[in-house]
């Protein structure tokens, strides 16, 4: 029987998650309390649709012709949390010759997403801030999980493209990320840094679910802000992309 997974919602042409036109899978179901969260509605497990791998693969194999030259990402909320869905999809995927990648925080024990990061193609990880005191305030969570993930994505010489979100007064920082620059260079499966400003278009969803958004009170990154922060990173020798955020939900990567 096909495993059942539950489903917040897809996206049939993304660009913004991984290598080309993208068919995007996003799942319930998340570990983390990010203080920014633009999508606090995908926490809860019990949220979204139930549906199989196999309405799944139905659906995305409609698109196939479209993204031939990409693939599809399984993102979320945290996928790793359903990782016997995430497994199976990406098999099955890979039996069709789809590419695959793993949006993911790295959030969940190796134990349980090994399995997950040996099958797929690539990873698109998500560090939230290398100092564990700073990521605890920031997310609910230590960062112990997300490093051992970096350090077996590098062991097992995965395809990764690293991300971090910049907040002005909390990661957005000359110092901070000085040293996550510094850390990265060790890491040779790592293709490219995106830069991600911090935004509070999802605000709205805080208050739907009667969420206190605690960061109402930050700005959004100037164009310096975030021109130092990609000086930084240039330097180390790291490929550097930013996505920038602009008119509402349209989003747009620069660099």
């Amino acid at each position: 029987m096909s495993v059942q997974g539950n489903i917040h919602s897809v996206e049939s042409f993304g660009t913004l998650d991984g290598p080309g036109l993208r068919y995007v899978v996003f799942l319930q179901g998340c570990s983390l309390r990010c203080r920014y969260c633009h999508n606090p509605d995908t926490w809860n497990m019990k949220g979204g649709t139930s549906q199989s791998v196999d309405e799944v693969v139905h659906d995305i194999l409609s698109y196939k012709n479209f993204i031939k030259d990409g693939g599809v990402t399984i993102s979320g909320g945290e996928p790793l949390r359903q990782p016997d869905f995430a497994l199976e999809l990406i098999s099955r995927l890979k039996r069709e010759g789809i590419h695959t990648a793993l949006d993911t925080a790295g959030s969940v024990p190796l134990e349980i997403s090994k399995p997950v990061l040996d099958a797929v193609d690539m990873v698109l990880l998500d560090i939230k801030s290398l100092d564990d005191k700073l990521c605890f305030s920031l997310t609910g969570m230590g960062n112990a999980n997300t490093l051992a993930t970096l350090s077996y994505l590098q062991k097992i010489k995965k395809r990764v493209w690293l991300r971090h979100v910049l907040v002005p007064s909390w990661t957005l920082e000359e110092k901070k990320l000085e040293a996550l620059a510094s850390f990265l260079t060790s890491f040779s499966c790592i293709e490219q840094v995106e830069l991600l400003p911090y935004h509070r278009m999802g605000q709205y969803k805080w208050e739907q679910l009667h969420l206190t958004y605690s960061l109402s009170d930050v700005h959004e990154p100037t164009k310096d802000e975030l021109s130092m922060a990609r000086s930084i990173f240039e330097k180390q020798g790291l490929p550097v992309l930013m996505t920038s955020y602009k008119d509402g939900d349209s989003q747009t990567k620069v660099g």
